[in-house]
């Protein structure tokens, strides 16, 4: 189903833009509560280094350099990403250890053309010989290179973690990964467990879980029949990101930073990172200290005319939520009810930042069946690309969607919430991809920070560009933020 789009969330109208003093503010509320917290950050960290590596691979299937250059074969590519791969791949954090792998597996390597050589370095790279990255999962690719040695996203997390998440010298980190990695990841961890606490002066408590098999849904071809592959199996695909809100639900913790893998920046540049990471934690704690002592009000049920408007105002105007038709027409005890199911939901507040053409979901205001308001974010393959006033909302959109969320998991009374009960159902959509090089569509689950966070209360505050510096492919490593000064 897609959803309804009422119009794009923009700055002052869905997204709070806080001057300095008062993310100074957010940041000391943040740290002065957090020690009486259980805080952890949530890294979905599943996915595998094929897609990052895409382009090279394909570079390895077509190019011959018997037959044309390499200069040729760029010109013919056209494509900016290799261009600067091939024109600063020396820069590249695996880059000497690339170049050591093809001189050893490579007969006469000295004495290669370029072009042979440049393509001896990129099979060494990807390949099972070499350094076999292309079969990594992306958490544990080398993404920069430090004096003291590279680092992985995964070491990276860690380091920045114990900048704004320890309590009492523990941070704790939970990865949601693939089964078939889970050794990789524990053994890169003893690796680098005594120098990350070592250098950060924090213990780190990392723990692993896997998205449940039994969210895996059946992939069908284009006609609709169950897809099969080369071996003529059934097809069976994971069920998106969406179904990690149940790996979410099981932590023990009252906040969760959520962030991607990939989504890291070096050393000297993580204070930026921290200061936006403390300002939503502490945006999120005030909030909810509000929703709180609202919620107890709630409860001893003598409430004037006055606070009955005073909390729907607050629900319009800080939650972002619409009342419905019927509100003004309720008796008190009515509208007591309806505040306290609307305020008593799981929190979160997101960080969203100004759309320079990046792809992405991005921040709306969406009206549901019952005709109220709240805001969400969004994913290109939820609106409706035949009905032109939803695409010409949709591309009123002025931010986009970073992953950069902090969630309250817990209610006024201390208690974990269901998150389960939070889900909209009806936003699963289906996504097109392919297997085999055959196409396919798969059913995919409301995606976490999509449908499966739709019934949450929601908050957005801009966070600026430079806090989101992810790697989709190979050559985004070699961008400023991913080289080591």
């Amino acid at each position: 189903v897609n959803v309804d789009i009422s119009e794009a969330a923009t700055a002052g109208k869905g997204i709070f833009a806080f001057s300095e003093e008062e993310k100074q503010e957010f940041i000391s509320l943040y740290d002065s509560k957090k020690g009486e917290l259980d805080v952890i950050k949530f890294v979905p960290a599943s996915g595998a280094a094929t897609r990052m590596f895409k382009a090279l691979h394909n570079f390895v299937d077509e190019f011959d350099p018997g037959k044309e250059g390499l200069r040729a074969y760029l010109d013919r590519k056209d494509s900016e990403n290799l261009q600067m791969f091939f024109e600063k791949i020396d820069e590249l954090p695996f880059y000497s250890l690339a170049l050591d792998y093809a001189r050893r597996n490579t007969q006469n390597f000295d004495e290669l053309s370029n072009d042979e050589q440049y393509l001896a370095i990129v099979k060494n790279m990807l390949f099972e010989e070499g350094l076999d990255l292309s079969n990594y999962p992306k958490g544990l690719v080398p993404f920069h290179k430090y004096k003291s040695g590279l680092r992985t996203a995964f070491e990276e997390h860690l380091i920045e973690a114990a900048e704004y998440i320890a309590v009492n010298g523990i941070a704790k980190i939970h990865f949601t990964i693939s089964e078939d990695h889970q050794d990789k990841f524990k053994r890169e961890f003893e690796n680098i467990r005594e120098r990350a606490e070592e250098k950060t002066g924090v213990t780190f408590e990392v723990s692993y879980s896997f998205q449940d098999p039994k969210t895996d849904t059946i992939a069908v071809d284009d006609k609709n029949e169950p897809f099969r592959t080369e071996e003529d199996e059934l097809f069976f695909r994971p069920g998106g990101h969406g179904a990690l809100i149940d790996n979410l639900n099981k932590q023990q913790a009252d906040l969760a930073f959520l962030k991607n893998i990939d989504n890291v920046v070096t050393e000297d540049n993580i204070s930026e990172v921290v200061h936006y990471k403390k300002m939503l934690g502490g945006k999120l704690l005030k909030l909810q200290e509000k929703c709180f002592s609202f919620l107890k009000k709630l409860d001893s049920g003598n409430l004037s005319e006055n606070e009955i408007t005073e909390i729907s105002e607050f629900l319009q105007n800080e939650l972002f939520r619409s009342l419905e038709g019927k509100f003004n027409n309720l008796s008190s005890e009515e509208k007591i009810q309806y505040l306290k199911e609307k305020i008593n939901r799981p929190l979160r507040v997101g960080g969203m930042v100004k759309n320079e053409g990046e792809p992405g979901g991005g921040p709306f205001l969406v009206r549901d069946e019952n005709g109220e308001i709240s805001l969400q974010i969004i994913e290109g393959a939820q609106i409706d690309q035949d009905n032109p006033e939803q695409v010409k909302t949709a591309q009123e959109a002025t931010h986009f969607n970073p992953v950069d969320i902090v969630c309250g998991l817990k209610n006024y009374k201390g208690e974990a919430f269901d998150l389960n009960q939070y889900v909209d159902p009806k936003t699963s959509f289906i996504a097109d991809k392919t297997k085999d090089g055959k196409p396919l569509k798969a059913l995919e689950r409301p995606g976490l920070w999509n449908g499966a966070m739709a019934k949450w209360n929601t908050v957005f505050v801009e966070v600026p560009v430079s806090t989101f510096n992810p790697v989709k492919s190979v050559a985004d490593l070699l961008k400023k933020s991913h080289q080591v000064n």
